[in-house]
């Protein structure tokens, strides 16, 4: 099965292209969540972004810092919400990495990322998941 945003970036499926480098691709989101909402993605296919090197995962989020600012200044937002679904599970539907940029505007009714998922008891042990996070 071809890759929907690798046929984007080669330019087999039109998009409203925003930003193009060596590395990466943005464009506007067919499907917005608010006024503005841009998609940035590397042009190399990864499905997943832990699976990337970290100098191209840094690249891309370069590019995405760069955009997120263009965004927020073209459509006045107050703010934006910034992330990746990682893998099916997360709502990942295109498994190409990419990152949504939203705008956000004060009164817009809408929610952190605390809002995507709340999981009772998950902060319960924080402790012993330090533990097994800490990298030494």
């Amino acid at each position: 099965m071809e890759c929907l945003f690798c046929n984007i970036i080669k330019g087999d499926i039109p998009s409203y292209k925003v930003y193009e480098d060596e590395t990466a691709y943005a464009f506007l989101d067919i499907n917005p969540c608010s006024k503005g909402h841009t998609v940035v993605v590397p042009k190399t296919h990864y499905e997943n972004f832990t699976e990337m090197p970290a100098e191209e995962a840094a690249a891309l989020f370069a590019t995405v810092r760069m955009i997120a600012r263009l965004v927020e200044d073209a459509v006045s937002a107050d703010g934006s919400n910034i992330g990746l679904n990682n893998k099916p599970a997360a709502g990942q539907a295109v498994p190409h990495v990419h990152v949504h940029i939203i705008p956000r505007f004060e009164g817009d009714n809408g929610g952190s990322m605390h809002s995507i998922v709340h999981v009772p008891g998950a902060g319960d042990d924080l402790e012993e998941m330090a533990e097994l996070l800490v990298m030494e």
